[in-house]
């Protein structure tokens, strides 16, 4: 009997060639769309699950008071040891590391690196497989290297290198020679080794090692030391808040224990929750965006279908007449629509497997082969197929199979009592389009308010390439005398030494006061590094005073401020020019030298904090020379500043960024959902034009006597046209509305994370519902036209 039910449907689909292949693309294609996000969203929440113990380890996060006391990320450097060594009934394991970055050479290959500095507990609390080398010995041992599997490729060629050497720089140019004793399998995307797209670690040296870097994570007056903790099963974190508030209240001081407050955030959700969850919004919105188009999808199958369904009471009539039982037209209603929904989950992955790539190259994020997923995966097609296939089949089946034989015969059916349920289908489906598209708009605007707004500084023809380090006064002079002769290249028009550039990872924070007050007056400011040139090299703009001084002035006590902070101190510009400032925990008094106006140092999900700029002969730390380009040739500029590069700085890799492409990084989550809501914007309309054009052709096809008799009483074309056209226009005037005030209510929300941000208006929204309107108009023209321009008389012999 089955076997006779597939063959009837087939031979039906078959006949209705175009509304099937209608029907199986629209929602094959809002299947795809939703199995790729799908895919996205999957592997984000597998991040962290591949440690061995996600549940019981904690991250320590700093809450300080004003933001720009202290980094949120970091806590005091023996913190998470202290809690091990002191409370071991509580503490079960812990891990601390300094992330920094340097130039690693292996013979003529030199690259720059990111390396942790941390305790040898790594090997063993996460769960890392070493393919080579013993995970109780490969970091005991002073100049010891543990790299990953990828690196050793990179560097050896092959991955078995234990007792191999790598060359590292230190922060004061020396050189050493460090032995490959372990190499990692390929780690899984963690926060661990990875707390950001920014910060990937594949270099990881013991704790013993580190005073080869000048660092030092064993002192308390160090607050920006990466910590984590294993707690014991059972052990809430809240059991460890008094104690950690004692430690730090002992060892860091009363006064910063007031100011701070430590949490453990756990690591199997700390992905999602990091930068004010910044990726479980992503996550949200692309799954209701994936949402939202899969609805889309399966009310224009179940229209069409139950449209569809209504042209074959002849059909119905005659197998009921013949002997047909009731539940045999269900069953073949149902079969219909389960093997229809069959082909297009099947053509819907398909789609996924050809698009993966592309869209991986999209959203920035890989998206899983089938292989990837878990068996138990295989059963959501089914799932899918069942509900769908039930859905759409299930009111023709149970309705249509209830009529009265000689009314299906004679074509009687009360249509009437369908068509508020299928304008409703149709207004949901507008509806969404509508804020899927207004919204996409919005996104747009405030993605681009980040890179057309006045940033405060000039990123055009920018380059930023770190540089080798040697953190002494006499290191920095060698840098300001190889910045000189780079200055000297004729596609150069300046260049600038300096700790940060404008990429979102902003340097210390500083509490600065007027010499005349105490220290409980002080405020909170970012401490930039920089030299005399920076503000040249970055189009900073200055309010009063100069950028330091020129070249050869001992600008090691002058600080320049941004206008914020001149304001903070209760100053006016220019009267803060040759003012006298204190640095909490420093018996150095500074000057003054300008205030430049403000500018974005971060995201634009801040506001613009008080900035203070000191020099770099007076903090004598840097990573990056900056480059303005003069505009011209950039390839040919890039070419000699690369060879003049090689001869200044041999051995030492040109790892070049444009500014532009910086801010692309800093913006990244905001671009994939920039990219991803036009992909959803353009697969809307289009499931909304293919529903349109089906559920038009039905509805021509049912009405062509209608139009015959219209034409014969005198109507015109434009007048049969345009009942077609008030049809669909009231659903969409009526979608359009209430989409428009669900999308402001939703993009407002979305843009209160902004401390800049595009005001609201009715334009998204006008050009929505009138691109749609458009659409539905040269769709719904296209079909009656034709039917209209047809001789009456064939029209009515249609029955």
């Amino acid at each position: 009997m089955l076997k006779n039910y597939i063959k009837i449907a087939w031979r039906n689909l078959w006949k209705n060639k175009a509304i099937s292949l209608i029907n199986i693309l629209g929602l094959s294609s809002g299947i795809a769309f939703t199995l790729l996000i799908a895919g996205y969203v999957w592997s984000e929440l597998q991040v962290n699950k591949n440690l061995e113990d996600p549940g019981n380890q904690y991250i320590l996060q700093s809450k300080w008071k004003d933001p720009n006391m202290g980094l949120e990320l970091t806590t005091f450097g023996p913190l998470a040891k202290a809690l091990k060594e002191q409370y071991p009934h509580l503490v079960k394991n812990f891990y601390r590391f300094d992330g920094v970055t340097s130039n690693i050479s292996k013979g003529n290959k030199a690259f720059r690196e990111g390396i942790q500095i941390g305790d040898s507990t790594m090997l063993n609390i996460y769960g890392f497989k070493l393919l080579h080398g013993d995970k109780l010995t490969a970091l005991n041992a002073p100049y010891n290297v543990v790299i990953t599997a990828n690196r050793a490729i990179k560097y050896f060629g092959k991955t078995d290198v234990i007792g191999k050497t790598i060359t590292v720089e230190s922060f004061s140019g020396t050189k050493h020679d460090f032995t490959v004793t372990g190499v990692l399998a390929n780690i899984p995307q963690n926060t661990v080794t990875r707390l950001n797209d920014a910060n990937e670690n594949n270099f990881f040296v013991s704790n013993s090692s580190i005073n080869f870097f000048g660092r030092n994570i064993d002192i308390w007056t160090n607050p920006y030391v990466i910590g984590f903790v294993e707690l014991q099963d059972g052990i809430a974190p809240s059991a460890l808040e008094k104690l950690i508030k004692r430690l730090i209240t002992e060892n860091a001081g009363e006064q910063t224990s007031e100011m701070v407050q430590t949490k453990l955030e756990p690591l199997d959700t700390y992905h999602l929750t990091a930068n004010n969850g910044l990726v479980k919004k992503m996550l949200f919105t692309l799954s209701g965006i994936a949402l939202f188009i899969l609805l889309m999808a399966v009310i224009n199958f179940i229209n069409i279908s139950i449209s569809k369904s209504t042209t074959r009471m002849k059909e119905i009539g005659l197998r009921k007449v013949i002997g047909g039982l009731k539940k045999q037209l269900i069953l073949q209603f149902l079969t219909e629509s389960v093997l229809l929904v069959l082909f297009a989950t099947t053509f819907a992955i398909v789609i996924y497997l050809a698009t993966r790539s592309y869209f991986s190259s999209i959203i920035g994020r890989e998206i899983p082969g089938l292989s990837a997923y878990p068996l138990y995966f295989a059963i959501f097609p089914f799932i899918i197929i069942f509900i769908i296939g039930i859905l759409s089949g299930i009111y023709p089946a149970f309705y249509l199979s209830s009529l009265k034989s000689i009314d299906s015969l004679k074509g009687k059916l009360q249509v009437k009592e369908n068509i508020v349920l299928r304008k409703a289908l149709i207004g949901f489906q507008f509806c969404i389009a509508v804020m899927v598209f207004a919204g996409a708009l919005i996104i747009t605007k405030q993605v681009n308010l980040f890179f057309s707004r006045d940033l405060g500084y000039d990123k055009d023809f920018v380059v930023s390439a770190q540089v080798p380090r040697d953190w002494t006064v006499k290191g920095v002079q060698r840098l300001e005398a190889l910045r000189s002769e780079f200055s000297e290249l004729p596609q150069v028009q300046s260049v600038s030494l300096s700790y940060e550039i404008p990429n979102g990872q902003n340097g210390s924070p500083a509490l600065m006061y007027k010499s005349s007050a105490d220290s409980t007056q002080a405020i909170a400011t970012q401490a930039l590094v920089a030299d005399e040139d920076y503000a040249k090299t970055y189009g900073i703009h200055l309010l009063a005073g100069t950028f330091f001084h020129p070249r050869g002035y001992n600008d090691s006590l002058n600080v320049v401020i941004n206008e914020t902070q001149v304001k903070a101190l209760g100053w006016q510009n220019e009267e803060a020019i040759g003012k006298q400032l204190k640095v909490q925990g420093s018996p150095s008094t500074f000057i003054i030298a300008g205030v430049t106006k403000d500018f974005h140092f971060g995201s634009m999900q801040k506001a613009i904090q008080p900035v203070t700029f000191f020099h770099v002969l007076y903090a004598p730390t840097y990573r990056f020379l900056s480059f303005k380009l003069k505009s011209g040739d950039i390839e040919q500029s890039l070419s000699a500043l690369q060879k003049r590069w090689s001869v200044l700085l041999p051995g030492a890799p040109f790892e070049y960024t444009f500014m532009d492409e910086t801010l692309k990084e800093l913006y990244k989550t905001e671009l994939q959902l920039k990219k991803a809501s036009y992909m959803a914007s353009v697969l809307s309309l289009i499931i909304v034009a293919l529903g349109m054009l089906g559920l038009i052709s039905l509805s021509v096809q049912k009405r062509t006597k209608e139009i015959g008799i219209r034409k014969v009483l005198g109507s015109s074309v434009i007048s049969i046209v345009s009942i077609f056209l008030k049809e669909f226009f009231a659903i969409l005037l009526v979608a359009g509305t209430v989409a428009s005030f669900l999308c402001y209510y939703m993009m407002q929300g979305w843009l209160e994370d902004y401390a800049y941000r595009i005001p609201l208006t009715s334009l998204p929204f006008l050009i929505s519902v009138i691109s749609l309107a458009i659409i539905t108009s040269a769709l719904i023209i296209v079909q009656t036209i034709k039917a209209a321009l047809a001789n009456p008389v064939k029209s009515l012999r249609t029955e």
